[in-house]
């Protein structure tokens, strides 16, 4: 993993980067939390979600929002966010070219902003979206969803109510050839205090289940060889046993910060 920087519409921003060894490995980006309420990269939730990507062979970037850490700029709350995200993503896009898929995931208020920037990027194939907040931010404008997706929530979530993202959840799941996943997850509050490891399972083994669906890509040049899916596929199973490997690592690792 390296430290990057990349320009944005309000300055520098910071991030930081993991280079997948295969050329033509997904592509993920993770957003973080309110940055008004100590929300940054380098939040647990964040990690997490960094990790499993980065363990299933994904070339993933998680980078903070402008005034937050090294990233320059003031909060906007909403559109400078958005515009700081559509950067991030176009970064990452120029250093893998020949990635076959794209991923958005963020938490809370990351959520937010990545479900507005799947709904301007026709090259994003599929999200996760981690306690996004429904009691607070509107997300009428998922009409229509344009893509399926993973969406996590604790039913002890004590800043967004499990009620309403359930009721968003239901509603996304009326629109027409779209299916969003729903976890409730037993026992999570907000910050999924001692919940990393079931939040780490359920993200990878979603990713795993999307991926050897083999949805075509929202913006197709061409039919792809029999060959790249199968070599695709390997490269699934194969890091699929890699994250299995890695939880009891991964626990120890959440079991010591908390």
């Amino acid at each position: 993993m390296s430290e990057v920087l990349f320009n944005g519409h309000a300055g520098r921003l910071e991030g930081r980067y993991h280079q997948s060894d295969n050329p033509n490995a997904p592509i993920a980006l993770i957003l973080h939390p309110h940055p008004q309420y100590g929300g940054t990269m380098n939040n647990k939730v964040v990690y997490t979600l960094f990790s499993v990507f980065q363990n299933l062979g994904f070339s993933v970037l998680r980078f903070n929002f402008r005034s937050v850490g090294r990233s320059q700029g003031e909060f906007e709350d909403g559109p400078g966010e958005l515009s700081d995200a559509t950067v991030a993503l176009d970064w990452l896009q120029s250093v893998n070219p020949e990635a076959r898929q794209c991923w958005v995931a963020g938490y809370s208020f990351g959520a937010w902003i990545g479900l507005q920037l799947l709904m301007r990027r026709p090259d994003i194939n599929n999200f996760i979206a981690v306690s996004p907040p429904a009691n607070e931010k509107d997300f009428s404008f998922l009409a229509p969803c344009p893509t399926s997706g993973l969406i996590t929530q604790g039913n002890i979530d004590e800043i967004v109510t499990p009620a309403s993202v359930t009721t968003m959840v239901k509603r996304l799941n009326t629109q027409r050839n779209i299916s969003v996943d729903y976890a409730l997850i037993e026992g999570a509050d907000h910050m999924y205090n001692n919940h990393l490891v079931d939040l780490y399972k359920i993200a990878g083994h979603y990713i795993i289940d999307a991926m050897k669906k083999k949805a075509p890509a929202r913006k197709r040049r061409g039919r792809r060889k029999k060959s790249e899916l199968e070599d695709e596929t390997l490269m699934i199973e194969s890091d699929n046993d890699t994250m299995n490997d890695d939880i009891d690592d991964i626990q120890d690792d959440f079991n010591d910060d908390e």
